[in-house]
């Protein structure tokens, strides 16, 4: 099963854009605060904050994604049937057995989780085991799994936590222009003071909105990657086709999905949504599953 999974290094490569990227706007972010208010140490926290994250969200990344999604750790004893299943698609695929969880939320759903495969781990809802079949469930596993051969896990789980944190910063530093920056601006600056003034707002503005830009062109791809390994894992393209079906007809809320975890899960954890206006296209964490159905369906195995 190794030629299933050949975008290694791409995602690598993908990594470190990603913490690029996120240096570049949390930096740009400090500067510009370090300008209104005029105090260089600003920019040196906003460095260090930046370096911290990045350590916080390669190494503990998947445990706060865990935590927040309220999971709790299952295993052979606890549920037989469901670690049978992980361990034999495991072993097909060549992959360490990844630890599993379950959220105990009646919707259907499932993400992966962890830095590479020997740290992964791999999340149900306990609806997706109560209403899938054998064959379906099966499927979504092979899905996850593939997330994990696609060192897919690595690049999604880090986007959580610096997306979040970028969208943090931008918030304090609105709350800031409106508290504090004002005073700033009009005690002096001249024109240059305001422009700068101008700029930061921008930014604040713009760095969530961009962040979430990233993760989304994250998801999307990966989502049809991992299904087409996934059905060439178990040779039986159907299952995750009529779990994606059953998945995309349930509207049951999630009390545990978060805007800022939504791309993790195998679908939009929010039902509902229109799915139609070119303007929710653009921010799905996750490609129509009409579409993803329907390449299932179209291939032959």
């Amino acid at each position: 099963m190794a030629t299933l999974y050949t975008h290694q290094s791409s995602n690598v490569r993908k990594t470190w854009l990603l913490f690029i990227l996120f240096f570049i706007v949390i930096i740009a972010i400090g500067f510009i605060f370090t300008q209104i208010y005029g105090n260089a140490n600003i920019l040196y926290i906003a460095v260090l904050f930046s370096c911290g994250m990045s350590f916080i969200s390669y190494w503990y990344s998947d445990k706060i994604v865990l935590k927040m999604a309220g999971a709790h750790p299952v295993d052979r004893n606890t549920n037989r049937e469901l670690y049978n299943i992980v361990e034999n698609l495991s072993i097909t695929a060549g992959l360490p057995v990844p630890k599993i969880y379950i959220v105990n939320e009646p919707a259907l759903n499932a993400f992966a989780t962890g830095r590479d495969p020997n740290h992964a781990v791999i999340c149900v809802t306990r609806g997706l085991l109560e209403k899938l079949n054998k064959t379906e469930l099966e499927g979504v596993l092979a899905h996850e799994l593939s997330h994990i051969g696609n060192r897919d896990i690595l690049i999604s789980t880090i986007a959580v936590v610096l997306v979040g944190f970028i969208s943090i910063l931008a918030d304090i530093f609105l709350r800031s222009m409106f508290w504090g920056g004002g005073r700033r601006r009009d005690s002096g600056g001249g024109q240059a003071g305001a422009i700068i003034f101008i700029i930061g707002i921008a930014l604040s503005i713009l760095a969530p909105i961009s962040a979430t830009l990233i993760q989304l062109a994250i998801s999307r791809k990966r989502e049809f990657l991992a299904d087409t390994s996934g059905a060439l894992l178990t040779r039986y393209p159907e299952g995750l086709a009529n779990a994606l079906q059953k998945i995309a007809t349930d509207v049951t809320p999630m009390r545990a999905a978060q805007n800022s975890t939504s791309h993790l899960w195998i679908d939009d954890p929010f039902p509902g949504k229109s799915r139609t206006s070119w303007f929710h296209k653009l921010f799905q964490t996750h490609p129509p599953i009409e579409e993803r159905i329907k390449i299932l369906r179209g291939m032959s195995i």
